[in-house]
């Protein structure tokens, strides 16, 4: 079967279509049929190098996230799942492919009317951005600030603030296009990618998914017991000092948290993402597919990634 990995660290060019064994489901696990391949922002931090010292190394297969229909089942698992579709996180890796296995606990079932290009636009973006409002003690009423709105996780976190009951969501992006899209999901004041423009003189949360050396502006936005949250690192590591930041405003009694989905219980995820997927079906939630392209042109996705011209999500299909 075909398969992507990462040849050589550094520009989109370091990927590479390859051909591997077909995987066989091992017990506990399913064999899936791959339709949608999600492609994330951490895709392309782990294909720069950057998180190297983590453990990823070259020849890794991208991808978290796909959907599809389940051909086969391991020991231990119900021949039900057998023809059903689903969406599985397959871990930190190994979604760039046609065929892959899946853990049974890692799958959800797709509503008839959710497609698979809808179901990885939403799946762990939207879950993440539950549970970082959640991390981010958010309640009806508060303001919210969505640093880097127009990636998949930004605008899960737009439309699921604006449902809460957020008194003002406001979005950093870089133009008035995208402002316009962010407004149709629910932001109501669109920021500059430095946070200028109209809006709030400061906010309760803030969700960041881009870090980076202007991280610290950021900060400074918050009003007096507000909260802030990371939940990626495309634009780099925040600087070294920025300790000194949280304890210069001591008084404001600020929080600052780094948060990663890792930390919650597989149970949990997997009943946020089926009920995301339900509101889906009903219309409550919107997927953005910024484009689908075959798996042959992921070089061309991670491009466009890196370019920042990507609003929701690119889907490659086998």
């Amino acid at each position: 079967m075909r398969a992507v990995e990462i040849r050589k660290f550094g520009a989109p060019e370091g990927l590479a279509v390859i051909d591997l064994p077909a995987p066989v489901p091992a017990a506990g696990e399913v064999l899936i049929d791959v339709e949608a391949i999600g492609v994330g922002g951490v895709d392309t931090v782990i294909r720069s190098g950057a998180l190297a010292g983590f453990g990823f190394q070259e020849g890794h297969i991208p991808g978290n996230e796909v959907a599809g229909t389940v051909t086969s089942v391991g020991d231990g698992v119900d021949p039900a799942w057998t023809g059903r579709r689903v969406w599985a996180f397959t871990g930190e890796s190994g979604g760039y492919v046609e065929r892959t296995t899946a853990s049974a606990e890692k799958i959800v079932p797709l509503p008839e009317n959710l497609s698979t290009a809808d179901a990885v636009a939403i799946g762990t973006s939207g879950m993440v951005a539950h549970f970082a409002l959640a991390h981010a003690h958010f309640a009806p009423g508060e303001s919210v600030l969505v640093r880097g709105a127009a990636g998949s996780i930004g605008i899960m976190t737009v439309q699921l603030a604006a449902a809460g009951g957020a008194s003002a969501v406001a979005v950093t992006t870089s133009s008035a296009e995208r402002g316009d899209r962010l407004r149709a999901l629910g932001a109501t004041h669109v920021l500059d990618r430095s946070g200028d423009g109209d809006g709030p003189a400061g906010y309760d949360v803030v969700i960041d998914v881009v870090a980076g050396a202007d991280l610290p502006s950021f900060f400074d936005k918050l009003t007096p017991n507000g909260r802030m949250v990371t939940v990626g690192v495309v634009a780099g590591m925040p600087p070294v000092d920025f300790s000194a930041k949280v304890m210069a405003s001591f008084r404001k009694s600020l929080s600052f948290a780094a948060f990663s989905a890792d930390s919650v219980p597989e149970a949990d995820r997997r009943t946020v993402v089926a009920a995301q997927f339900s509101a889906a079906a009903r219309g409550e939630l919107r997927a953005v597919v910024h484009e689908l392209l075959p798996l042959e042109k992921a070089v061309l996705a991670h491009r466009k990634m890196d370019d920042g011209e990507v609003v929701g999500r690119i889907v490659l299909t086998p």
